[in-house]
């Protein structure tokens, strides 16, 4: 008997996700388009969180120089993210196994396409989906853990539109390896909803934006700061659906989209590096910016250090207060 005590002691104080990662939190900050360099990944890292490098704005010798340059900044674990639409993507899953990465993050794909080469090189892989079939799809590529996605979500979305709220719970359902939520999450409160629902920890992008690390413009930053509710919306849903900011970019794409636009003509309005022109060149109006619904929530940049520490001290005051509620059997 004292031996099934000590055991369940011990496994209610374990999380699935800071074990797998070897971290303090269980707070994975995202891999995300011009946002997240070795800066923001090495601040998170050494904040007790994973950080990961986005790996999806960067031709593979710039990723090369962010990850040594997050070895030397962090002696913590990182990872990098990998979208497997990536154009040089051979070429970028060669640098991460000869830098000696030993977390990646896949999305956008098949994620057999690379589970096994990863795992070949003793890495850690985690899938990131925004449905319950590509979550299962995913746990039978023999993936380590999956970062379910909600609709919520800035940047590249799923079809499905399935919200964090509803989407935890089903996956949790079907899925027996660690999960991670996602998608509106920016917060102590947002963080222990999530897990209440079933996931074993969360994965923060938008609140990291706003960070003092976050390798955007600056315009962004500000503009990410004074977002109301309703001023992001969901477009290009017949190339791939993507959550931005509602700005000139975003009113000539909704008027292509609302008379039946082709793929083509909405191809054509969206061009080539319109994400870079707004996020990391700062042109609020031309540009494509990508950002989570949860950034009405935002109102200050601040140091990712203090972004953290206010988020676990949120989260523990939380969950103080959830123990206090009572309803009758």
């Amino acid at each position: 008997m004292f031996y099934l005590w000590l055991y369940s002691i011990y496994s209610q104080s374990v999380n699935r996700i800071t074990q797998l990662f070897q971290i303090k939190y269980p707070i994975v900050q995202a891999g995300m388009l011009w946002t997240s360099g070795w800066r923001l990944a090495s601040a998170a890292s050494n904040s007790g969180c994973l950080g990961l490098i986005g790996a999806a704005s960067m031709y593979p010798d710039v990723l090369r120089d962010h990850i040594q340059k997050c070895k030397k900044a962090t002696d913590k674990p990182f990872g990098v993210n990998v979208p497997l639409l990536y154009p040089d993507l051979e070429e970028v899953m060669k640098i991460i196994v000869e830098e000696g990465v030993k977390i990646v993050f896949v999305s956008a794909g098949n994620p057999k396409a690379w589970t096994p080469y990863f795992k070949e090189h003793g890495i850690t892989v985690v899938h990131v989906v925004g449905s319950v079939k590509f979550a299962q799809k995913a746990q039978d590529a023999g993936v380590d853990a999956i970062v379910a996605e909600g609709f919520e979500a800035g940047g590249h979305n799923s079809r499905e539109e399935t919200t964090t709220l509803c989407l935890i719970p089903m996956v949790k359902q079907v899925v027996n390896i660690p999960l991670i939520a996602a998608g509106g999450i920016a917060s102590g409160r947002s963080m222990l909803a999530a897990m209440t629902l079933g996931a074993d920890g969360v994965q923060i992008g938008t609140r990291f934006v706003a960070s003092e690390e976050a390798s955007v413009h600056p315009n962004f930053k500000k503009r990410v700061t004074e977002l109301q509710e309703g001023d992001t919306m969901l477009v290009l849903k017949k190339l791939v659906p993507v959550r931005v900011i509602k700005n000139a970019f975003y009113k000539k794409v909704q008027e292509a989209e609302d008379r039946g636009a082709s793929t083509a003509e909405l191809q054509e309005i969206l061009g080539r590096a319109r994400a870079k022109l707004g996020m990391f060149e700062g042109d609020m109006e031309e540009g494509e910016l990508e950002i989570g619904q949860i950034a009405a929530a935002v109102r200050e940049i601040k140091q990712v250090k203090d972004i953290v520490h206010e988020i676990i001290s949120e989260f523990h005051t939380a969950k103080k207060e959830a123990g206090s509620f009572d309803i009758p059997e």
